[in-house]
């Protein structure tokens, strides 16, 4: 059984799709202690946001990006505010329903207001190929790649080095303790799911790149993202990135190499996820959590 070198570079093109989506669910579960189902939803809504200001609307390019990256902030915002913040009064089950019916709300409103019908997304890196020595690289892959290696170095840097950083990993991990330390819990949730729904839509935007813009366009990119982030740790930035590069890789290869291969491809992502939490549960670069006996 033999892999292809150009198997491997586009596993790694398709893996930092599912780095760029795995390091939102990373940042919300850092700054919320929640897993948001809906992440990929929303990212796919923001993307039509997206693609109407640009296309429909004739608003020129990096303009209606940056109005569709600020809505995004605002969705985050109110999602918490409206929804979340009163679920989490209940228990930790009423969020994750909650998070689930905000998956099924997004998902029908999208089909809904643009129908079913794909649609071409304008291309921020353009369409050419580059060629590595014996191997050809898309720009659009290439770009995406750098794209999600500067959010992965922004997110470390905004966690280790920055006072709201700080005060929104605090505020998951001791509430009491950090309201008595004058932090805002509330706020800083708050700040936390729109944080994680701009990265959301960053992610939702440069899928919508490299494939056809449709309501359902995220329903596998999520699960191969959750896949990443159990394989590199729900916690880490750098391990959300090699984690979608190695779950890009392995259904690469596994697509090529193994007789019936594509369709074994979703099976995977839960074979990843089922052996790495009975493995190591923590994932290859997650904090381990020690509790004083």
């Amino acid at each position: 059984m033999q892999f292809d070198p150009q198997q491997i570079v586009i596993g790694m093109a398709t893996g930092s799709v599912y780095a760029a989506l795995g390091l939102a669910l990373v940042l919300i579960f850092r700054s919320t202690g929640i897993v948001n189902f809906a992440q990929g939803e929303m990212a796919t809504f923001i993307s039509y946001i997206s693609w109407t200001l640009i296309v429909a609307a004739g608003i020129p390019y990096w303009i209606g990006i940056g109005m569709a990256i600020a809505l995004s902030f605002i969705l985050g915002l109110g999602a918490e505010r409206a929804i979340i913040r009163r679920l989490a009064q209940h228990s930790e089950l009423a969020v994750v329903i909650g998070t689930l019916g905000l998956f099924l709300f997004f998902n029908g409103l999208d089909l809904s207001i643009w129908q079913g019908v794909p649609k071409d997304f304008p291309a921020p890196f353009g369409r050419g190929v580059l060629r590595l020595g014996g191997l050809f690289v898309s720009v659009q892959y290439v770009g995406v790649l750098g794209v999600t290696l500067v959010l992965m170095l922004i997110m470390y840097a905004f966690f280790r080095f920055t006072k709201i950083g700080l005060a929104l990993e605090a505020s998951t991990l001791n509430p009491t303790a950090a309201r008595l330390m004058g932090i805002d819990v509330n706020r800083m949730l708050m700040l936390g799911w729109g944080l994680a729904s701009v990265l959301g839509g960053v992610a939702g935007i440069l899928t919508a790149d490299l494939l056809l813009l449709e309501p359902n366009m995220m329903a596998g990119t999520i699960l191969f993202s959750f896949a990443a982030i159990s394989l590199g740790g729900v916690t880490s930035p750098v391990g959300a990135v090699v984690g979608g590069l190695i779950v890009g890789i392995l259904q690469s290869a596994v697509g090529t190499a193994v007789l019936g291969g594509t369709s074994l491809r979703t099976p995977l992502a839960f074979l990843v996820i089922l052996l790495v939490l009975a493995f190591r549960p923590n994932g290859l670069f997650g904090r381990v959590s020690v509790t004083r006996a």
